[in-house]
């Protein structure tokens, strides 16, 4: 590394900053997956650039194909060969926004890296204000919109997963998380290093960073088509956070399992001395009720217990290619 590199290196990472460093100095990276936006993702293209280039802001442009069905990946693949800092990725299949976004940040040589929608509802004007915040000092900085143009249904995903990020990645109360971010180099490079065959950005983030805050910034009605998130998606994003990177759902069915086994023990101990002291009209019927209850609770006992081993391994042994890239524009 060079002088010059180390000094900025320096002031990146330094503790104290006296006075808001100057966005021109550094380079950008602006990460952007792309899923059946072919009547619009060109125009989004077209305004990050515009908006970088009239500011002099040094920059780059990743475009994440994730599987799309429509034309997406030729408007892309069009945009890598024509226009300058553009880089076009092809994902082998649909594999969600954060694989996507993964493979961006990997592929991402910038000093920050800015993730986006490809539907213009992140308008790109607004990732000054990003970078500005940013250049307070911040490693992690997330849009707060001042009025979120989606469905209701939409909203109250949105809160549902938040409040499983203060639960388990220790999203501060009064901090709103986006998909509309900027991450400094060093927070990209911890995620790029995690090890998990189901990457989810904002709680990686939220990990591998300190100094975080929030901007407030616009968000703009759909122009074109309609949202891919569907409920299905944000549930399935909530199982994904759930069983990936928390233990509570495995702990709460093992809480279950002891209290079954308990009743059950208690159960088998109240028919035991029912037919020790009472009249029992069945032959065998205490006998048989008092070994299932006790051989079925121990049962349950003991496979919650060995499932929590289950999940520690598979996280240990976990898959580190989650996606795999078929096609760069350029090469």
């Amino acid at each position: 590394m060079t002088e010059p590199e180390l000094w900025k290196d320096a002031r990146m990472t330094s503790p104290v900053e006296e006075r808001p460093m100057d966005r021109r100095q550094y380079r950008y990276s602006i990460v952007i997956p792309v899923y059946n936006s072919e009547r619009i993702v060109g125009t989004t293209v077209d305004r990050v650039s515009e908006v970088f280039t009239e500011h002099g802001l040094d920059h780059e442009i990743i475009l994440v194909n994730d599987g799309s069905s429509d034309g997406s990946w030729e408007v892309i693949s069009e945009k890598a060969r024509t226009v300058p800092h553009v880089v076009a990725l092809d994902m082998l299949k649909n594999y969600g926004q954060h694989h996507a976004n993964l493979a961006g940040l990997r592929e991402a040589t910038g000093d920050y890296v800015i993730t986006m929608d490809d539907d213009l509802q992140n308008p790109p004007d607004q990732a000054l204000l990003l970078i500005d915040e940013a250049m307070t000092g911040k490693d992690l900085v997330f849009g707060k919109f001042e009025s979120k143009k989606a469905a209701g249904y939409r909203r109250i995903g949105s809160g549902m997963i938040s409040m499983i990020n203060r639960r388990i990645f220790g999203q501060p109360a009064d901090l709103a998380v986006s998909n509309y971010r900027i991450l400094r180099r060093d927070v990209v490079d911890r995620i790029c290093a995690s090890q998990t065959a189901h990457p989810y950005i904002t709680g990686q983030a939220l990990l591998y960073s300190r100094k975080r805050s929030n901007v407030t910034v616009r968000h703009e009605a759909r122009a074109v088509g309609k949202s891919n998130y569907s409920m299905v998606r944000i549930l399935r994003l909530v199982l994904t956070i759930l069983f990936s990177y928390s233990s509570y759902p495995l702990r709460a069915a093992a809480l279950v399992g002891f209290a079954i086994s308990g009743l059950s023990l208690l159960l088998g101990a109240f028919y035991l001395l029912q037919g020790i002291f009472g009249d029992t009209h069945v032959q065998g019927w205490t006998t048989t009720v008092v070994l299932l209850s006790v051989f079925n609770g121990f049962t349950i006992a003991l496979l919650s217990m060995l499932g929590e081993y289950v999940v520690r391994t598979l996280n240990a042994v976990s898959a580190q290619d989650s996606y795999h890239v078929t096609a760069r524009v350029p090469e």
